[in-house]
């Protein structure tokens, strides 16, 4: 057990495994090939307190720190199922934080308390058909007219985008670039509000994107989250926890992977001995089993700073752990499946869907190339 997580934080670690094996992991390949999964896992978790550990206890939350988010993730990846993951990643640590920290009490009120229970899905809308890492271009409008905004626009690459019962969105309400921004809450029952397209995807094929359209969609006033035009900041900050819960979920995937290949080469049998005989495989293992156990001690690192919950986020270690975590999984994850051979690339194989689930870790939540130029940034590059 490493030390920073306490016997409490552990007791809630198993308590997160028991349920992620036996109310999800047994479905991982029926749910992927369905592409979807039961909208009572959403109320499950809530349930359990899942999507509000760190979140405000007048509204459901348990207002613990970030190292129980951070055994919740790593849990996650005991599911064998990269979309459910996160999906329910998104619910608790992506959309409802931008609700805690900037919601008024009628806004918690209406949307977050029930998000933290699992009554509402809740998803983050920010990515737009020309305006993906770049936040600073997008174009979907919310104009002002009198007690309402009115809605104007195209969402893409939305996760839990198709069955969302509202979104926290980024609008454009004032003038060009960031300082025009802000975020709102938006119910999907609102007149003009469509869900496109669910996107076919490579993995995680089990939860739910989709590209979104607002046409003419009127919401009140109410539901600005914060101030009018100062988004910008506000999702920014989100995307530093949403990298940082990645990561700590990737390390997890790979330690997952690892073991299972481990296990499979201590059985399998080729030319007359054990796969994990043969020196090429064994040196294969330990250089990724060292090269993970130093992302994760450099992901624990960004938590302990970003647990301190001080106005400076620690950007660069997030993206340092989000860049090393997310790209040493791509490598990872094509050994197992070599070392597997045949039977890592049927569908039944967990190391088949995991291959095809990291591809998309690297590109979601800030691409890596998007984690070097924070990172030159801070380097006064």
């Amino acid at each position: 057990m490493d030390e920073r997580f306490t016997p409490e934080h552990e007791a809630f670690r198993r308590t997160v495994r028991q349920f992620v094996e036996k109310e999800l992991a047994p479905h991982a390949l029926e749910w992927d090939q369905a592409g979807e999964f039961p909208r009572d896992v959403f109320r499950r978790c809530g349930e359990l307190g899942f999507f509000g550990i760190s979140h405000d206890p007048a509204y459901g939350g348990s207002g613990l720190d970030y190292w129980y988010v951070a055994a919740f993730a790593e849990e996650l990846a005991r599911a064998r199922n990269g979309g459910v993951a996160m999906s329910l990643l998104v619910q608790g640590q992506m959309a409802t934080p931008v609700i805690n920290e900037l919601g008024t009490d009628e806004q918690k009120r209406e949307f977050l308390a029930p998000a933290l229970t699992g009554e509402r899905i809740a998803a983050l809308a920010m990515s737009e058909p020309d305006a993906g890492s770049d936040l600073g271009r997008l174009r979907t409008t919310a104009r002002r007219d009198g007690d309402d905004y009115v809605i104007q626009g195209a969402k893409t690459w939305i996760s839990n985008g198709a069955r969302a019962d509202f979104l926290v969105l980024a609008v454009r309400t004032g003038g060009e670039g960031a300082p025009g921004i802000s975020l709102v809450t938006l119910p999907t029952d609102v007149k003009g509000f469509a869900v496109s397209k669910k996107l076919q995807k490579v993995g995680h094929r089990s939860s739910d994107m989709a590209i979104l359209y607002f046409e003419d969609c009127r919401i009140p006033a109410r539901y600005v989250l914060g101030r009018e035009n100062d988004g910008f900041f506000h999702i920014m900050n989100s995307f530093h926890a949403e990298r940082l819960v990645t990561a700590l979920y990737t390390v997890a995937v790979m330690d997952d992977l690892l073991r299972e290949a481990i296990r499979y080469g201590r059985d399998r049998q080729a030319f007359g001995k054990r796969l994990l005989d043969f020196q090429v495989w064994r040196h294969t293992f330990v250089d990724h089993a060292t090269r993970v156990e130093a992302a994760r001690q450099l992901t624990y690192q960004a938590v302990q700073l970003f647990n301190r919950k001080r106005k400076q986020k620690p950007v660069k270690e997030i993206a340092m752990a989000k860049l090393l975590t997310t790209e040493l999984a791509q490598r990872v994850a094509y050994d197992c499946q070599q070392f597997f051979g045949g039977m890592g690339y049927v569908e039944e194989s967990h190391v088949a869907r995991a291959w095809r689930d990291v591809r998309m870790l690297t590109i979601g939540g800030g691409t890596s190339e998007v984690m070097k130029e924070i990172i030159a940034g801070t380097m006064a590059l």
